[in-house]
């Protein structure tokens, strides 16, 4: 019964720890990262309509190559491996991909 319980109760907190994620994603995206990424790039999700960078709804990058953008850099975008967290990399790339179609 309480290994039913658990498992119940693990089910129920996954869609509120991806909500949580998909939200912190969505700050880095439009205010946390420093310059926000939103200046930059267009990305519907996150009612963004940059025009110096590529549009990432419709590059639709996965989750591995935002994240080597985001920690290195890449053009003239900036590196951000050391002004974000790791959570703060994982969250806006996951952000990225799955709002762009990628998961």
């Amino acid at each position: 019964m309480r290994r039913a319980l658990a498992a119940g109760l693990a089910l129920a907190l996954v869609p509120a720890l991806a909500s949580s994620a998909d939200e912190l994603g969505r700050e880095v995206f439009t205010q946390i990262a420093e310059p926000a990424c939103a200046i930059c790039h267009t990305l519907k999700a996150a009612d963004a309509a940059g025009t110096i960078g590529p549009s990432l709804d419709e590059l639709k990058p996965d989750k591995a190559r935002v994240l080597e953008a985001v920690r290195k850099g890449l053009g003239a975008m900036p590196p951000f491996g050391d002004k974000l967290t790791a959570q703060q990399m994982d969250a806006v790339a996951a952000f990225i991909a799955k709002s762009a179609g990628r998961q």
